[in-house]
């Protein structure tokens, strides 16, 4: 068995790692696919946005998110596209560190959803209702912080070896 001690590192390190980037690469194929899946379904008659107008979006606001996290704190903490941190930032062991963790992963959900949704719109805006465009951004977000939580968390808080 392998442990996986690269994955216990702040965000400002994983980012720069080949693994980072692969976790990256997937959290926004994740949420390209999810955006056909959430986005309401076209007439036929009706214009339809072409596949390169979402990838584009989904990859523009994850750059963004990527972005600002480092430019705001070198990656270490706030993590403005995803909530990364490892057991160096954060542990369980009281109450506080739960909640400021809480309060924490719903600033960067929200900081996330914000700024997807403006990039979202300005590609999607031809379209798609705004209301549309934010459910969707939504909804897919939820969904990314689901199943990358789980990935993440469940690697860098625990000993868990990677087989």
């Amino acid at each position: 068995m392998v442990h996986v001690p690269f994955m216990n590192v702040s965000f400002g390190i994983f980012a720069f790692m080949p693994h980072g980037w692969l976790f990256m690469l997937f959290i926004i194929a994740l949420e390209c696919a999810l955006s056909y899946v959430f986005l309401p379904k076209r007439d036929k008659e009706a214009p339809s946005p072409n596949k390169r107008a979402i990838v584009t979006s989904n990859v523009v606001s994850g750059a963004m998110g990527i972005w600002l996290s480092l430019l705001l704190n070198g990656g270490w903490w706030l993590v403005v596209w995803f909530p990364w941190v490892s057991d160096h930032e954060v542990t369980f062991s009281t109450t506080n560190q739960i909640i400021f963790f809480v309060v924490y992963y719903l600033a960067a959900f929200i900081l996330s959803v914000i700024i997807e949704f403006f990039v979202n719109y300005l590609f999607l805006r031809k379209y798609y209702f705004c209301k549309q465009i934010f459910l969707m951004t939504l909804y897919v977000n939820i969904c990314s912080y689901i199943l990358g939580s789980i990935i993440l968390y469940a690697v860098s808080f625990s000993d868990i070896p990677l087989v």
